[in-house]
């Protein structure tokens, strides 16, 4: 069974389609209005015609005197009129003995008028009729030539024959067509180029194509969870999906929109960075511009939810931290197991045993500590695989027992956290790298401690400590006693305690180690913008 598919509709054969039932439409009920009144118009502008040559006639002296018995000769003279008359076509003057003293066909001049006699009585001295004659049917304007007693003494006919009348009739309708031919083409054209400029700036589309195209878009970008925003050069909002609305609780205002873009808009894609556009609403955005012809018309901004997107990326950095944790426990693990298989190959099995159930309760211990302190995987995952890491270079990482973070507690983004503890602790790491730890031990205690809207970390080493000159300079940008290339660890800590709100302070004495205290009073979602 086929599949019966919509045939499209081409726009420019709808807008013709249209155009002419239109333009025929109204050609038919204005044309013949028209043609109606015109007819009529020009049958009474005919009659008022006939009427006032035949009156003219009649009130000429020359023809009241020849009705009345006289000898003149009407010929000339009423030729000559006749010849500047051309809608008339016969006058006839008839004296009071009922003969033709004129005739526009000179055969009938004297011949007496066999057709219906004026009744001048009934209609008055002049008016008009159709009746017959010896040329068919014709249009007829009576007036009485009247003595000086005002009696009828005679009567004078002009005539338009039926033939003439009609011939101007279609010489009136073929104007109205002609004209009404001319509007259809017109609109034709106008049509025309009308729909070629609808269709230019449906960018070529048929409207259905492009209807089609508009509501996949409407539905696409409405099914995001992301939110979308779309603006003017001005600022002024052209578009805006669900997610963005409910981002920015409602219809945003010209001030947050200038915090979303910027004033001017950017020139390039800028990178995700979190922005505070509510009361109590954090988001991620991506600014893009959108160019014609190498001008900004707009931008476009694809909104995050900073929180949604927060999860993600903690969820992302503990497993990244957990599989760099497996990595170093395997190398930590391969040292031990050739401890035991050198064991083993002296006969040593009682102390291969021992040493076994030694490594496996301090590893159950240290692993089973942090993850039970700690409810942020990634920071657990860390300091799991930043343990391992440091046995390898003689330093014992320990968490302090009294250490807690609980995920509620904490407004800092995990990952944030994670670049703050992983930094510090590279930090140290580094500092007693190569050291004998002799007189006091490699050890590295590191203390995480969270309450409701605050957060206390420290990081303390027994490394070889710091000078007071250097200690001044540790957090500045490509500042190190590790040579060229170092110096960025130390500075990104600073950037980000400072975007958060947080304090950051160093203690340091040569030959003794060196403390780190980073502490978040009172961080909120929504009071700070990184």
């Amino acid at each position: 069974m086929g599949i019966k598919t919509k045939k499209p509709l081409h726009f420019r054969r709808f807008i013709f389609r249209t155009q002419l039932i239109i333009i025929l439409s109204l050609a038919a009920v204005l044309g013949g209005l028209g043609l109606a009144v015109n007819l009529k118009e020009e049958a009474e502008m005919r009659d008022m015609n006939l009427k006032n040559v035949a009156e003219a006639v009649s009130q000429s002296r020359p023809v009241i005197d020849a009705a009345r018995g006289g000898r003149e000769d009407l010929t000339a003279a009423l030729d000559t009129l006749k010849e500047s008359l051309g809608e008339i076509d016969v006058i006839s003057v008839v004296g009071e003995r009922g003969v033709r003293l004129y005739h526009s066909n000179h055969d009938l001049i004297g011949t007496p008028f066999d057709g219906t006699a004026p009744d001048f009585e009934k209609n008055g001295w002049s008016y008009t009729v159709d009746e017959n004659g010896p040329s068919g049917v014709q249009r007829r304007a009576y007036a009485a030539i009247r003595g000086d007693g005002d009696e009828p003494v005679g009567f004078v006919m002009s005539i338009m024959l039926l033939s003439s009348i009609r011939a101007r009739t279609g010489r009136i309708i073929a104007l109205f067509l002609g004209a009404t031919a001319l509007a259809v083409l017109g609109e034709f054209f106008i049509s025309y180029r009308i729909a070629g400029r609808i269709r230019e700036r449906l960018l070529g589309y048929e409207p259905d194509a492009f209807s089609a195209m508009y509501r996949i878009r409407e539905n696409t970008l409405e099914s995001l969870d992301e939110g979308v925003i779309a603006v003017d050069r001005d600022g002024g909002v052209q578009f805006m999906n669900a997610a963005a609305s409910r981002l920015l609780n409602g219809q945003p205002s010209p001030e947050n929109v200038e915090k979303l873009f910027g004033s001017p808009l950017p020139e390039e894609k800028e990178s995700r960075v979190p922005v505070r556009i509510v009361e109590g609403a954090d988001i991620l955005l991506d600014r893009v511009p959108v160019k014609e012809d190498g001008r900004i018309r707009g931008a476009v901004g694809i909104l995050h939810d900073r929180t949604e997107f927060t999860r993600m990326a903690e969820d992302l950095a503990g497993t990244r931290f957990l599989v760099d944790s497996m990595r170093a426990n395997n190398h930590d693990f391969t040292n031990k197991l050739h401890v035991i298989l050198g064991l083993l190959q002296m006969g040593n099995v009682e102390d291969a045993i021992r040493y076994i159930e030694k490594i496996t309760l301090v590893q159950r211990e240290s692993i089973g500590q942090i993850t039970r302190q700690l409810e942020m995987p990634g920071v657990a995952a860390l300091l799991i695989g930043k343990t391992a890491r440091a046995s390898e270079v003689n330093v014992k990482l320990i968490l302090q027992k009294d250490s807690t973070l609980r995920r509620d507690d904490v407004r800092v983004p995990e990952d944030v956290l994670i670049t703050l503890i992983g930094n510090l602790v590279d930090n140290a790491l580094d500092a007693m790298d190569g050291t004998s730890g002799e007189k006091n031990g490699n050890e590295l205690y590191v203390g995480i401690h969270s309450a409701p809207a605050s957060l206390l970390i420290t990081v303390d080493d027994t490394g070889p400590g710091m000078e007071p000159e250097v200690l001044a300079r540790i957090f500045e940008k490509g500042f190190s006693t590790k040579g060229e290339g170092r110096g960025t660890g130390l500075f990104e800590v600073k950037r980000l305690v400072d975007a958060w709100g947080g304090t950051l302070a160093a203690e340091s004495q040569p030959e003794s180690g060196t403390s780190f205290t980073i502490t978040f009073p009172g961080v909120k979602t929504g009071e700070n913008n990184v």
